[in-house]
C-alpha cells in the first residue's frame, strides 16, 4: 500500500455497529482514547429516525423541519456547536442523512483540531448500504459477540415486546432470534464492501486487546496504542481503568455469563434455535444436535420472527408510518429552553 492511500484510509470516517449489548460502547471507547478521533459522545439516529419521521432531506422544507427538531435534541446539545453555523451548513449543503452526519462530524472534528471523526450506533448495521452510498469513503466495524449472551442481557432489559398482539416482553428466544436478524444483516450487508468491513469479536476483545487493536489498527490505518488507550480511558474504560478484561467485573467476567446464568434446558433450547448462527460467527454449541431437531413451535419462530422484523423495518421506512416513529429517544427540550 502505498504512501499516499495510507494517508488517506488515516482520515476516513468509521462507523462501529452491532446488536445491542454487543460492545459497541466498548469499542467505540477505545477508538476515542486512542487520540485522533474527534470525540463526539451524542447519537445521531438520521436513517433510522430523522428521515423516517420528517422526510427525505433531499426537500429544503424537511431539512428545515428537522433542524427545528434537532436543535432541541441531546445529541446536538452533546455536540457543542454554534446554532446558527451548523443550522447553514445543513441548510445548504445536506442533501441526505449521510451529508447530515458528516457534516454535523467534520465540523466537531474541526473545533477540535483532530483528522478524522467515528460515530457508533448499533442499528447502522440495517442502513450500510445507504451510509455506503451517500460517504463513499466510509468504513465500518462490526462487533459481534456471542448470541447468548446478547439474548440473556437484552432479555434481563426488556424494552420492547416480541409481537404486537403479546403483552408480555421478549422472551429469551426471540430476543435470541433479534441477535441472528441483527448479525446476518451486517455481515450481507459488509460482503458487499470487503475491503471496508472488519468484524471484531466481543470476547477478543476483551480477553486479547493487544491482538485485536493490532488488527484494528491496520484496518483503519490509524494507531491503536494498548498503552495510549490504558492511559487515556475514557468513557467505559475509565469505569475499569486497567485492562478490557475488567470491563464489567463487578458482576463478573463479562464473557459467557450465559454458562452461569441460563439452565441447561435454556440453553439446549437456544442452541437448537440459534446453534447454526453460532457455528458461523465461531461460536461453539454445547449441546448435542441442530435446527434440523427443533419443535415445530421453534421452526415457526425462526422463520416469523426475522420476517416480522424485516417487515417493521420497511413500514418504517418505505410507508407513511415512518412519520409515528417514536421521538423519545432524543430527548428534547422544550422550544423555550433550546433556544
Amino acid at each position: 500500500m502505498s504512501q499516499s492511500i495510507q494517508s488517506q484510509r488515516a482520515q476516513q470516517p468509521v462507523f462501529v455497529m452491532g446488536c445491542h449489548r454487543s460492545g459497541t460502547n466498548l469499542l467505540y471507547d477505545v477508538l476515542l482514547s486512542a487520540g485522533g478521533f474527534a470525540v463526539y459522545r451524542g447519537y445521531l439516529p438520521v436513517h433510522k429516525l430523522l428521515i423516517p419521521r420528517y422526510g427525505g432531506l433531499h426537500d429544503p422544507k424537511n431539512r428545515e423541519r428537522v433542524m427545528q427538531v434537532w436543535l432541541r435534541s441531546k445529541g446536538f446539545r452533546r455536540s457543542e456547536l454554534d446554532r446558527k453555523q451548523i443550522t447553514a451548513r445543513i441548510l445548504s449543503d445536506c442533501r441526505n442523512g449521510g451529508d447530515f452526519i458528516r457534516i454535523h462530524m467534520e465540523e466537531i472534528a474541526r473545533r477540535q483540531h483532530v483528522p478524522r471523526w467515528a460515530v457508533y450506533d448499533p442499528d447502522i448495521v440495517h442502513y450500510v448500504r445507504q451510509v455506503k452510498r451517500e460517504i463513499p469513503d466510509a468504513l465500518f466495524i462490526h462487533i459481534i459477540r456471542d448470541g447468548r449472551d446478547i439474548a440473556l442481557s437484552l432479555k434481563k432489559m426488556g424494552g420492547f415486546k416480541p409481537f404486537p398482539w403479546r403483552r408480555e416482553n421478549r422472551s429469551l428466544n426471540e430476543t435470541a432470534l433479534y441477535w441472528v436478524w441483527h448479525v446476518e444483516k451486517g455481515r450481507q450487508f459488509g460482503r458487499q464492501i470487503p475491503a471496508d468491513y472488519l468484524e471484531v469479536h466481543y470476547e477478543e476483545l476483551v480477553r486479547e486487546p493487544q491482538k485485536t487493536l493490532a488488527e484494528l489498527g491496520r484496518f483503519l490505518d490509524h494507531d491503536l496504542d494498548y498503552g495510549h488507550i490504558q492511559a487515556m480511558g475514557l468513557g467505559r474504560l475509565r469505569e475499569s481503568n486497567s485492562s478490557f478484561r475488567d470491563e464489567g467485573q463487578q458482576n463478573g467476567s463479562p464473557v459467557e455469563r450465559w454458562k452461569e446464568r441460563l439452565s441447561g434446558k435454556e440453553v439446549a433450547e437456544l442452541e437448537t434455535l440459534i446453534g447454526d448462527t453460532l457455528e458461523e460467527f465461531g461460536y461453539s454449541r454445547t449441546t448435542p444436535g441442530g435446527e434440523a431437531n427443533a419443535s415445530l413451535r421453534l421452526r415457526c419462530l425462526r422463520s416469523l420472527y426475522p420476517a416480522i422484523l424485516d417487515s417493521k423495518l420497511w413500514l418504517k421506512m418505505q410507508t407513511p408510518l415512518g412519520k409515528f416513529v417514536n421521538t423519545s429517544v432524543l430527548e428534547l427540550q422544550s422550544e423555550t429552553a433550546a433556544e
